[in-house]
């Protein structure tokens, strides 16, 4: 007898393409200073952008979030999210199925995750050819992409807990 779910969508890695991570946090001088993390595909995958969204909307769901507005809350107590967050060394070391990566943060990021003790996690769905990553992203295109409705419903979304190396 098999358990396999075949509604499920598999994830196929090599639909992925470059995956990155960018931090960046609101305007702290109008009380909006959440550190966020956007996770996103450049949509080079082996079999295009379109194979790369169906990849990233899988990848979604197979992590434990769902796709559209619903926030996932990873900092409960009874939380077993697949999804860790270490800050460390001036980094955010994010690691989840598929990706392991050390993003550099600006040191207002770190202020506010040190603060609040958790950062908004957003994946994207839809790849992001237009951020390389390693370059600097200005506000308007990161505005221009998450902005769009369409974009920002195939994300999914979690509030992770930040952890810290014990000394």
């Amino acid at each position: 007898m098999s358990t396999a779910n075949p509604t499920r969508n598999p994830v196929q890695r090599t639909h992925l393409g470059t995956l990155s991570v960018l931090a960046w946090t609101g305007d702290p001088e109008a009380g909006h200073d959440m550190p966020y993390l956007l996770v996103y595909s450049l949509g080079d995958g082996e079999a295009g952008p379109e194979a790369g969204e169906t990849a990233m909307v899988a990848m979604i769901e197979d992590i434990g979030l769902k796709v559209g507005a619903d926030m996932t809350d990873a900092t409960a107590a009874s939380s077993a999210s697949p999804i860790k967050l270490l800050v460390e060394g001036g980094q955010a070391v994010l690691s989840l199925p598929y990706l392991s990566a050390q993003c550099p943060a600006p040191d207002e990021w770190l202020t506010a995750a040190e603060q609040r003790g958790h950062a908004h996690l957003i994946v994207a769905g839809r790849p992001w050819p237009d951020a390389t990553p390693g370059e600097p992203v200005s506000e308007e295109i990161l505005q221009a992409f998450l902005g769009d409705q369409e974009n920002l419903m195939a994300c999914g979304h979690a509030l992770l807990p930040v952890s810290r190396l014990r000394q």
